[in-house]
């Protein structure tokens, strides 16, 4: 059976360091057990969503946004994926229903959520080269971005309830952190945003090292690239998967503004400047492809935080998406010469950044 959630308030820094040490001390961190968070090319089992249902999420433009989510789920199916969907309460599950839940591979549950931003307030899952160790997941606190959109209660318990469904071990943490905030390749190396884990909103008490120490034990991240920066009207205090993804082992793509007018060019060059030194686990330069920025794009007086780095790799595709804009065919051809062996799917994103993210941060993977 798995234990509820132990915690619903932060814990002070230095209860938050002595469960850390009793954690390695019994040898119960997943890094201890052996587990790791595998790259997001590694095969998926499924794809996670949450059904889109909040529509101050995207003011005065939600309608047509649950099509969309159909349109993502179809595409997903052809990429080779199951995909399980949170759609919790009667008129959002009707809906899903009416829309996906007659498609093959698709599977809706009744689990309630306060948003659609499942990449954040999601588990992020685990994988062990031993098929015989039960399979797992790290239950993370999620506090909507620093308690910026409350109330986000039946989000930060979505970890609770998918380790119930799927049966995973449930590795509960007492820190904040979004999946959005951290990428990596699968041998030890993470791309970090430190602003996001440093955040006193989020983290407060707790340091660079405190935090290494749990990404270390937790997911496995031996050597920890830290970046800072974010796009304009991002809300997330600049989650990496806005910024530089990596696409292999050693190769990792960049946002890139060329127009130097642009707010973005300076926080994007300093990106490239910070990748540039940095290096793999074994030492070895970063291979770095820029991926173009598309140009401004303005709702309701608000600039949206738009970027082709917000793709997400499904098993036989990538789903990029796309802002009605030149910059997209060079994205899509880029992306094509990285991942040979898949497709690359561009679906409309205009509207969905509206909620200040796109399809990477709506969607959550699950490893064989």
């Amino acid at each position: 059976m798995v234990a509820e959630p132990i915690w619903s308030e932060p814990l002070p820094a230095e209860q938050v360091r002595e469960f850390l040490r009793r954690a390695v001390r019994a040898g119960e961190t997943p890094r201890a057990l052996g587990y790791r968070m595998p790259a997001e090319w590694s095969p998926h089992r499924a794809t996670w969503l949450s059904w889109p249902h909040k529509e101050q999420s995207w003011p005065g433009l939600f309608r047509g946004i649950p099509e969309l989510w159909a349109e993502l789920v179809k595409a997903l199916i052809a990429a080779g994926e199951h995909v399980f969907i949170l759609a919790g309460g009667d008129s959002v599950f009707s809906e899903a229903k009416a829309l996906v839940g007659d498609l093959p591979q698709c599977q809706l549950y009744p689990i309630p959520t306060d948003d659609a931003w499942i990449r954040d307030s999601g588990p992020i899952f685990l994988s062990h080269p031993d098929p015989q160790m039960p399979p797992a997941l790290v239950d993370w606190r999620f506090n909507a971005w620093g308690g910026k959109y409350p109330p986000y209660d039946q989000d930060d318990a979505i970890p609770f309830h998918i380790a119930r469904l799927t049966g995973r071990r449930r590795f509960e943490v007492p820190i904040v952190l979004e999946g959005g905030a951290v990428d990596v390749n699968g041998l030890g190396t993470g791309i970090v945003a430190r602003g996001c884990l440093l955040a006193p909103s989020r983290n407060p008490g707790l340091t660079e090292d405190d935090l290494a120490a749990f990404l270390r034990e937790y997911l496995a991240i031996d050597h920890i690239i830290w970046v800072e920066g974010m796009l304009e009207g991002d809300d997330t205090d600049g989650h990496v998967d806005q910024l530089a993804r990596f696409v292999n082992p050693r190769t990792v793509v960049v946002a890139a503004e060329e127009d130097s007018s642009d707010p973005n060019y300076e926080v994007l060059q300093n990106l490239k400047e910070m990748l540039s030194s940095a290096c793999d686990q074994e030492g070895r330069p970063l291979e770095l492809v820029p991926l173009p920025m598309p140009r401004p794009i303005f709702i309701q007086g608000q600039r949206v935080p738009a970027s082709y780095v917000n793709f997400y790799i499904a098993n036989r595709a990538v789903i990029l998406p796309a802002f009605d804009d030149p910059a997209d065919r060079l994205a899509a051809e880029t992306l094509a010469r990285l991942f040979p062996e898949r497709e690359v799917v561009p679906l409309p994103a205009r509207q969905l950044v509206w909620g200040l993210g796109a399809f990477h941060c709506i969607t959550q993977q699950e490893p064989v």
